[in-house]
């Protein structure tokens, strides 16, 4: 991974950490997953290329919602 890489990928790894930090407290506990879309969407940018991790980062958050049966959902390696 070059130095681009790591910025980007950094960079939202630490937006998905700010959300957590500044909103999630206010909205509650609401998610349908397990792990919750914070925590999946930080274990994608770790582990999965930027653009696959940024794919599967919205899929998840665009399935998270009340008509979802949410459950376990691991990232895809």
């Amino acid at each position: 991974m070059g130095l681009l890489d790591n910025i980007v990928r950094n960079s939202f790894i630490y937006m998905v950490k700010l959300y957590r930090a500044v909103f999630s407290p206010f909205l509650g506990s609401n998610c349908r997953f397990h792990p919750t879309c914070s925590q999946y969407c930080i274990e994608a940018f770790e582990s999965l290329p930027i653009t696959r991790a940024l794919f599967l980062s919205v899929i998840r958050i665009v399935r998270c919602n009340p008509f979802s049966s949410g459950g376990p959902d691991p990232v895809q390696k």
